[in-house]
């Protein structure tokens, strides 16, 4: 066999592998003596086919399967021994290739085009300068954040009347268009509504004042304009919703009022673990750390738009377009149009390019994403989801072994990979660069990415961002 490269330009190359019948023979008899052993053919015993009917009846297809498993390892091989990089996959030269005789020829010969990835001349240094923002609480920061924590372990409580933020529970039926209960009608006993969400202000003044036992007609679907809100309460399919009158009557069994938690002892322990906390000046502190934190957290997460945006504008190269056109089409099947390819390839230009920046930095600077890295960060999405279910101290062994089933599926590790890489090049981008730091209001920082993210629907300007 024998395979070589011809480049066309810097982005694009061909590569020809020809193949002689010493490279495949022997693995085509194998498999069809293999064939041999398992056929089950009529009037002869298992086994016995002669060779020859065998080698009539599946040498082409057997020939096939070998070449195009050869081509494919070869390819392969060559690619990683020459440490070419190639963008995409290679793609069959249909305009180079010659058709072939599977039955009569023994010799072959096959082309593929390939997109090569540019060699970019990048580095990093004090030179390259990213404002690095430091973001001002807003006055109202730590009330908000008590508030959050105590209506996050707050309770329902009994009350004994409707003041206008209260869960209701009660008897609610339909009524004809008399006001009179609806022979066949729905009922639902334990129905369960808020007060509080009810849209219609009017129908909303009607519950105002109610007690246990008391009643109020409503129209249930002015209250509750959402379909889905609507087939929940009334406990029915969605698809029967436009045969149910809309006027309902509820006979109110219970009235409960949402308590924010006390800031005493109990409140945080529950919220922080036991001792944790001590006292409310303690339980401020605590509070202020996770500010300054958040807030650090929020400014790191900016610098990573404006250093990327610094990258990709430090460093200009070209790629093989019209052969990247070509694999996207080929490897979507026929899933994507070619207007739609037009349309979304600018953007996957600027991922793609992102991408070579990124293995650059990384190659160069020798980042490695090692499986500890996988296994922590996959323990912080555990963390986090169970966070969303109110579970704040899961013990670690648990998060280890959630974390582990998480990185079984290939899809999550590939993400969390990417997640991590990134995060260690923008830290090594952070130690390299010379941060411009720049203060700013919580509301303006907040519009920066109000501003990117209108930047990122503008297809058809470049907006350069001054960081002086």
């Amino acid at each position: 066999m024998n395979i070589t490269k011809e480049n066309i330009d810097e982005l694009n190359a061909k590569l020809k592998i020809k193949i002689e019948k010493d490279d495949y023979k022997e693995k085509v008899d194998e498999m069809l003596k293999d064939y041999r052993k398992k056929a089950r053919m009529n009037g002869f015993r298992p086994g016995k086919v002669p060779q020859g009917l065998i080698n009539k009846m599946y040498y082409k297809p057997v020939l096939v399967e070998e070449i195009n498993k050869l081509v494919s390892e070869s390819i392969s091989s060559y690619i990683s021994e020459q440490e070419i990089n190639v963008l995409g996959e290679p793609l069959p030269a249909e305009e180079d290739q010659q058709p072939i005789d599977w039955d009569n020829q023994s010799e072959f010969e096959f082309t593929f085009d390939l997109g090569i990835a540019p060699e970019l001349d990048l580095t990093v240094s004090d030179k390259d300068k990213v404002v690095y923002y430091l973001v001002n609480p807003r006055e109202d920061l730590m009330d908000k954040y008590i508030e959050s924590y105590t209506e996050r372990f707050g309770e329902h409580v009994d009350a004994d009347e409707v003041t206008g933020n209260e869960l209701l529970r009660g008897r609610l039926v339909e009524l004809d268009e008399n006001g009179e209960i609806k022979e066949g009608g729905v009922l639902q006993e334990n129905a369960t509504m808020s007060v509080d969400v009810i849209k219609d202000e009017d129908i909303k003044k009607q519950f105002i004042g109610l007690k246990k036992d008391g009643e109020v007609s409503f129209n249930l679907k002015k209250a509750y304009p959402n379909e889905t809100e609507q087939a929940t309460m009334l406990n029915v399919d969605k698809a029967q919703l436009p045969e149910i009158n809309p006027v309902f009557k509820l006979t109110v069994t219970s009235i409960q009022r949402f308590k924010p938690a006390e800031l005493n002892q109990e409140f945080f322990d529950k919220a922080f673990g036991e001792g944790q906390v001590n006292s409310e000046e303690e339980f401020r502190a605590k509070l202020q750390e996770q500010i300054d934190q958040n807030l650090k957290n929020d400014a790191d997460y900016r610098f990573t738009f404006d250093a990327k945006e610094m990258l990709m504008n430090k460093v200009d190269f070209d790629l093989p377009d019209d052969f990247l056109k070509r694999w996207l089409m080929v490897s979507n099947e026929g899933k994507i149009s070619e207007e739609q390819l037009e349309k979304e390839f600018p953007a996957f230009v600027k991922d793609l390019k992102w991408q070579l920046i990124k293995n650059k930095i990384a190659k160069d600077n020798d980042i490695k994403v090692e499986e500890t890295d996988l296994l922590n960060h996959a323990k912080l999405v555990a963390q986090q989801q169970f966070a969303q279910y109110g579970m704040g101290n899961v013990p670690d062994e648990h998060l280890a072994n959630f974390a582990q089933k998480i990185l079984e599926k290939e899809q999550d590790r590939r993400r969390i990979y990417e997640q991590v890489q990134e995060q260690k090049i923008f830290a090594f981008v952070k130690e390299k660069v010379t941060l411009k730091e720049k203060k700013i209001s919580m509301d303006d920082f907040e519009k920066l990415f109000e501003a990117e993210h209108d930047h990122d629907h503008d297809h058809d300007h470049d907006h350069d961002h001054d960081h002086e």
